[in-house]
């Protein structure tokens, strides 16, 4: 049967292919019209110093040739190409991908200097040897990276959370068995070390190691109230809100409270006084404090550091006598100033001080004028003192620096000063946070808790397993330094870390001392009995090299340590 027959047949049928075909044609076809109406020549012609108009054949598919703006001229024609290589001139740290595309492809990525961009000079020129593209032989450098180091500096910042990954698996953290907990609360009460080889092949089966990972998650905490989570302190009443408070009201109830508080807070101030607690926290609403034990981070004598503050708080210490310097302010560390002086500097540096307005105005004097100028009074001169002073409350820059016997004087004053427990508010009539690492009068044990996960992550041959490790709860220096002596066995000598900072906590690693002067030789074998461990009491007894800053990342690759702050 013909094809006319069948029914359903169309003689006007068309295949695509066939369509597309006559398209592109005429398409041809009318393009070449136009150039013949719209000639180079004629243009010129017509109009002496305008720029020929040339629109070019149409985009009809995949192969066509880009229509040219008939808005263009001939001096700031940029193609897209090169407008972006232009832009890499001017921030070079975006230009990687041109650099990339250079190195894939030499000679096709030119790069031209703004200069000739925007002044109009010819791209079609020859680049210069300032402008010629770099060798596919000479990549750029890349940064450097990080130092690797057996060690890492100490970080007295507290944390509120730890999370581990490592292609090695967490299940030696999971499910301890009684008798393997039980033996890591008595190895951290008797402050008992763990010694453990450098690489442990079956984690898992070693019951050291268990024991050794439930006695680096204890800590101790007062006061304990079960419903409440007790730190941080700071910014935490929207956490607070709503749970049961009997003290709030009762005034008799603060009382106890604040006493039972003022004889924890003077035990552990004893036993950091005989070198039995290394250090401890005194966490408010307001502030936190750190006290450190002779010996700890390069220092001969007990060290209090407390930020922030405000101008109030500074003010009454400075009242009950404390001396007390203010380390990041100061522009001579060097320099051992009183806490009047440490104000009194401040105040130099920011306002002019009264003496020196009299001094200013003795030329009106001489002049005879002095009875037609009015000048400031010494209460103006006091709030301006004042108003510069108060810039520095909550910021880093209102740490404060308490040495030796004035630390004392600061424990009675916080013990003594009801401005540290809160007025109104969830936290109304709650008493500061104690934490330490050792036991004292008081205290109730803790433990962080750990949870380990294992996920599938992508790679370029498929997937592979990631292990995971994340600690929570009120994470302290020494915490993380047996953690990580930990995880070195554990892990074969590979693991990364995060760590999340508290803030407020974070400026407790400006050094106390200055950078000109020497630390003397810190005799560690008076801090034995301190329960740390001894790698991590030689950390501690380091000077403070973070500054302001604290660890973010922390990773393990072949037993050599690297970190960011």
């Amino acid at each position: 049967m013909s094809s006319e027959m069948l029914p359903g047949y169309s003689p006007s049928f068309k295949k695509p292919t066939d369509i597309l075909r006559l398209s592109r044609r005429r398409s041809r076809s009318e393009a070449g019209a136009r150039t013949a109406l719209f000639s180079s020549g004629e243009a010129a012609k017509r109009v002496s110093g305008v720029r020929p108009f040339s629109p070019g054949p149409q985009r009809t598919g995949s192969g066509a040739v880009k229509r040219r703006n008939p808005f263009a001229s001939l001096e700031n024609t940029v193609t897209a190409k090169r407008r972006a290589e232009s832009v890499t001139e001017c921030f070079p740290q975006e230009s990687w991908a041109v650099r990339a595309a250079e190195q894939e492809n030499p000679g096709t990525v030119q790069s031209y200097p703004v200069e000739d961009v925007i002044l109009g000079e010819s791209l079609d020129a020859e680049p210069t040897a300032a402008t010629k593209p770099q060798s596919p032989e000479k990549p750029i450098p890349a940064p450097e990276p990080c130092v690797a180091s057996i060690t890492y500096p100490a970080d007295w910042s507290l944390k509120t959370r730890l999370l581990f990954t490592s292609s090695q698996p967490f299940s030696w953290t999971d499910h301890l068995k009684a008798q393997e907990e039980a033996q890591g609360l008595v190895l951290h009460c008797r402050a008992t070390p763990v010694s453990l080889p450098p690489s442990i092949a079956e984690p898992k089966s070693s019951t050291d190691l268990r024991c050794a990972f439930q006695q680096a998650l204890v800590y101790w905490l007062h006061p304990t109230f079960p419903w409440l989570q007790l730190f941080p302190r700071i910014g935490a009443d929207r956490k607070m809100t709503g749970k049961n408070s009997p003290w709030a009201q009762d005034e008799a109830l603060q009382q106890v409270l604040m006493s039972e508080w003022a004889l924890s807070f003077t035990s552990l101030y004893n036993l950091m006084k005989a070198k039995l607690c290394p250090y401890f926290y005194v966490c408010t609403y307001q502030f936190t404090v750190l006290f450190r034990a002779a010996g700890i981070a390069g220092s001969d004598v007990i060290t209090a550091v407390m930020s922030p503050t405000t101008r109030g708080i500074r003010e009454a210490m400075k009242n009950e006598g404390i001396d007390f310097t203010l380390p990041l302010v100061t522009n001579d560390p060097s320099k051992k100033t009183k806490a009047s002086e440490s104000v009194s500097e401040v105040d130099d540096k920011l306002a002019p001080a009264e003496s020196d307005e009299d001094e200013s105005f003795s030329w009106l004097e001489e002049m005879g004028v002095e009875d037609q100028i009015k000048k400031p009074d010494s209460i103006s001169i006091k709030l301006r003192k004042e108003k510069h002073e108060v810039k520095l409350d909550h910021r880093p820059e209102s740490v404060v620096l308490v040495k030796g016997a004035n630390t004392f004087t600061l424990l009675n004053f916080l013990i003594n000063c009801k401005s540290i427990v809160a007025a109104a508010g969830p936290q109304a009539g709650l008493p500061p946070t104690l934490l330490s690492p050792v036991a004292f009068r008081g205290a109730t044990m803790h433990t962080m808790k750990a949870r380990s996960v294992s996920v599938k992550t992508r790679v370029l041959s498929g997937y592979k397993d990631q292990f995971s490790l994340e600690i929570t709860g009120p994470v302290m220096p020494h915490t993380v330094h047996l953690l990580t002596l930990l995880l070195k066995a554990a892990q074969r000598g590979n693991f990364s870390s995060s760590l999340y900072t508290h803030e407020p906590t974070a400026v407790f690693n400006t050094a106390i001392h200055s950078q000109n002067v020497i630390s003397q030789e810190i005799d560690s074998a008076e801090l034995a009995n301190c329960g740390l461990h001894p790698q991590t009491l030689e950390q501690f007894t380091q000077l403070s090299t973070l500054g302001k800053s604290s660890l973010r990342h922390l990773e393990l690759n072949d037993y050599k340590y690297r970190w960011k702050c």
